[in-house]
């Protein structure tokens, strides 16, 4: 599967958010303010799983041409991917 530019920047923003996060903690920033940041990230990676699961499930159907066994596990495995990851 081909990674689009929009999910490699997802991925960047979030290692940038990180990023902050260390810095904050390295200058004793109040610990709501640490967790606040790291909840953003932590929704970041969801939105980030669901629209590789979504892109992925895409093209797979797409690749299926009607097969409905193909379909249907397609399916199955992009539930089990999103289960997975919560």
């Amino acid at each position: 599967m081909a990674y689009g530019s929009n999910t490699a920047n997802r991925v960047k923003r979030m290692e940038g958010q990180l990023r902050g996060i260390l810095r904050m903690m390295e200058d004793g920033q109040n610990c709501k303010d640490v967790i606040t940041q790291l909840s953003a990230v932590r929704s970041a990676v969801n939105k980030t799983i669901g629209v590789i699961v979504s892109e992925n499930l895409l093209d797979c159907v797409s690749t299926a041409k009607g097969n409905a066994e193909k379909v249907n596990f397609a399916i199955q495995e992009a539930m089990d991917l999103v289960v997975k990851s919560r």
